[in-house]
């Protein structure tokens, strides 16, 4: 036996009808975006989302870095070993993307351990991509006491395919909310591995939902939310209260459905505050590009220096698809127009926003307070 989704009362399902229609706005406000703005947002999401979850295992690496990660670039800093593990994640996270609209798709324990392998594969002292040898335990790191202790080792193959079952059960009386919940829920509880646990289930859940046909994983993930530091102690709370201490899958999880309802309908109003404030950045910038008598694909690194992010001439070049001396040129030009601000370390010369672009983006910034459904 493994969890087993929660009665849901017209309050959860009034609040999965919001952040359906919530998520339909966001869905339509992105078909209507322009490409290269749709690029942008769609990177830097996607960024956010692997930082998120790999904030919470501990392995930190910069905002900068995570948008390196995802251009398959080379960090700002050292290449540490948080710098792997957020370069597998986004592996991991790319080949979900590919599988949401694989019509030869299924759910197997083979596809789980493929992933595990894919996240974990720059530390092959973890055993990624098999289960877990014996005796698990989650330990509070600030009190060093036993919070959780997983099913015994034998259960473990059983257990998974349980779980492999349920997801392949293609049952429309469950929202996609909720059966990406409980497979969170579920794989996290299990601990069928060594490490890396807690990252495969927020990478699950993120594969329920785009295989359910929600939108893409970049958008529609909660792992930024879960990453911030009030929300992961919560997140640790939570799942501490629904499992109390040991293997209880008979326990009821409605606390854990209201908590990841609540992330949903946190994340997606946060995109659509986004996606509003980039279009009105975006129609401001462009103005600008055109006072200067700037090239069009000047709109790729202002937008990102806007957005707070450095660039580089590397990332520049990729994203506009330009030879290096026609990047170094127009970074050149930026500099001189009073949008970029040269800056240099031992790793090299990037630029970053100006007054000028920093003004911008205060001016757009929404500030608006997103009051969340569930008091947890």
């Amino acid at each position: 036996m493994i969890f087993q989704a929660p009665a849901l009362s017209e309050k959860e399902l009034d609040i999965i009808r919001q952040i359906g229609v919530l998520k339909e706005r966001l869905g339509y406000q992105l078909r209507n975006t322009p490409g290269r703005w749709y690029d942008v947002l769609s990177r830097v999401s996607l960024a956010r989302a692997i930082r998120g979850s790999n904030t919470i295992e501990g392995y930190n690496i910069t905002k900068d870095d995570a948008v390196a990660v995802v251009d398959g670039d080379e960090p700002f800093d050292e290449k540490t070993e948080s710098w792997f593990a957020n370069e597998c994640y986004k592996r991991a996270m790319t080949y979900v993307l590919q599988l949401a609209n694989d019509p030869y798709f299924q759910y197997s324990e083979h596809l789980i351990k493929s992933l595990h392998f894919i996240m974990l594969e720059y530390k092959l002292d973890k055993m990624p991509g098999k289960w877990r040898p014996g005796y698990i335990s989650v330990v509070n790191d600030l009190t060093k006491q036993i919070v959780y202790v997983g099913p015994e080792v034998e259960l473990v193959p059983e257990l998974m395919s349980e779980f492999v079952k349920s997801l392949n059960n293609t049952s429309k009386d469950m929202p996609s909310l909720i059966r990406a919940a409980m497979a969170h829920l579920n794989l996290t509880m299990i601990h069928p591995f060594k490490d890396g646990n807690g990252r495969m289930a927020r990478c699950m859940q993120t594969l329920v939902l785009v295989r359910d046909g929600t939108l893409a994983g970049q958008f529609s993930s909660i792992e930024e939310y879960l990453g911030k530091p009030a929300n992961t102690q919560k997140y640790y709370e939570v799942l501490a209260k629904v499992g109390d201490g040991k293997w209880q899958p008979e326990r009821d999880a409605l606390l854990w459905v209201q908590f990841c309802l609540n992330a949903h309908y946190a994340q997606a109003m946060t995109m659509l505050k986004r996606t509003n404030e980039m279009e009105k950045i975006w129609v401001r910038l462009e103005e600008e590009v055109k006072k200067k008598n700037l090239p069009e694909r000047s709109m790729i690194a202002l937008c990102d220096a806007t957005l707070g992010y450095r660039v580089r001439n590397t990332s520049y070049r990729k994203m506009a698809d330009i030879e290096d001396q026609v990047a170094s040129r127009d970074l050149k030009r930026f500099v001189d127009v009073g949008f970029l601000v040269p800056q240099s370390k031992a790793r090299g010369r990037y630029y970053v926003a100006s007054e000028i672009l920093n003004k911008i983006r205060e001016e757009y910034k929404d500030n608006t307070e997103i009051i969340l459904p569930f008091e947890i």
